[in-house]
């Protein structure tokens, strides 16, 4: 049994500062109990900028990370407790100077999302979404058309779970067509399939990219998470769609060789290994 700091945006944030360089802040709440300090030490540590995290009397939220042998997991959050940034303690400042925003879709953080969202877009930022879980689209399904179907999502990721829940009762519901379908409401659409690689979408472009390392994964933990991180960290220097994709398979590869959503300082430089085999453009900072 392994405690660390995590979150699925957090993780991906994470990775954005301590494996690519990238200034990188985390909007939201964290208590004033052990794990809180856990949680405030590890994204110090690691370069994420605090000042827009409310630090508030109670507990921090917990997520049960249980992993079988061939890698494979599933999470249990406890969440009823937990502090939790409020929709109207949102400002402005809190988004002001960013290029993106980087959400995770959940139910009973609606109306913060919404609210994060209005102020990121008046603040001229991009926004990206990850689904969850297949659990969160099955069963708030129609909230998360409504998010899509604004057009303020520029950016959304979806496993090969969650693609199947967004298109269920329709006729087709390959990662192809749930691809072409977050395509109609986002620029772009990435869709990841494990072992698989993933399937991306911008405009009429679409790549589909092998992944990268180890077919047998440690703990599948955090690699949609890194590979965001991976994929973002393309968008922000300009790459082509192909490559933001292989960014993101190389972080995503690096993540589920050790266990937990943080990726090690070995799996660090094996990740810039493989991005070098890749030809893809290197980190200003190599760890």
């Amino acid at each position: 049994m392994k405690t660390m700091a995590g979150g699925s945006v957090a993780n991906t944030i994470r990775g954005l500062s301590a494996g690519f360089g990238v200034s990188c802040g985390i909007i939201g709440a964290c208590g004033d109990d052990e794990q809180g300090k856990l949680f405030v030490s590890n994204m110090s540590f690691n370069g994420v900028n605090l000042s827009r995290l409310r630090m508030k009397q109670g507990h921090t939220a917990q997520c049960v990370c249980m992993v079988d042998e061939l890698g494979n997991r599933t999470m249990r959050p406890c969440l009823s407790s937990a502090v939790k940034v409020q929709a109207d303690e949102l400002t402005k400042e809190d988004f002001k100077g960013s290029k993106w925003l980087v959400l995770r879709y959940a139910i009973f953080n609606l109306e913060v999302i919404q609210a994060a969202i209005r102020n990121a877009k008046q603040e001229g930022l991009f926004v990206s979404l990850d689904l969850a879980s297949f659990e969160m689209v099955r069963n708030f399904r129609s909230p998360l058309l409504q998010l899509l179907e604004s057009g303020d999502i520029d950016l959304c990721f979806a496993n090969e779970d969650e693609a199947m829940e967004l298109l269920r009762g329709e006729q087709t519901t390959d990662p192809e067509a749930a691809a072409e379908f977050l395509a109609k409401h986002c620029n772009w659409a990435v869709v990841t399939l494990a072992a698989d690689g993933c399937i991306a979408r911008h405009g009429k472009e679409i790549v589909r990219v092998p992944a990268i390392g180890e077919a047998k994964a440690t703990d599948a933990t955090g690699a949609g998470d890194l590979f965001a991180g991976g994929f973002l960290y393309g968008l922000i220097k300009g790459l082509s769609l192909e490559e933001c994709c292989q960014v993101g398979a190389c972080s995503g590869g690096s993540v589920i060789r050790s266990l937990g959503g943080e990726v090690t300082p070995e799996n660090w430089q094996w990740m810039y290994k493989q991005m070098q085999i890749k030809d893809l453009p290197l980190p200003d900072i190599r760890n």
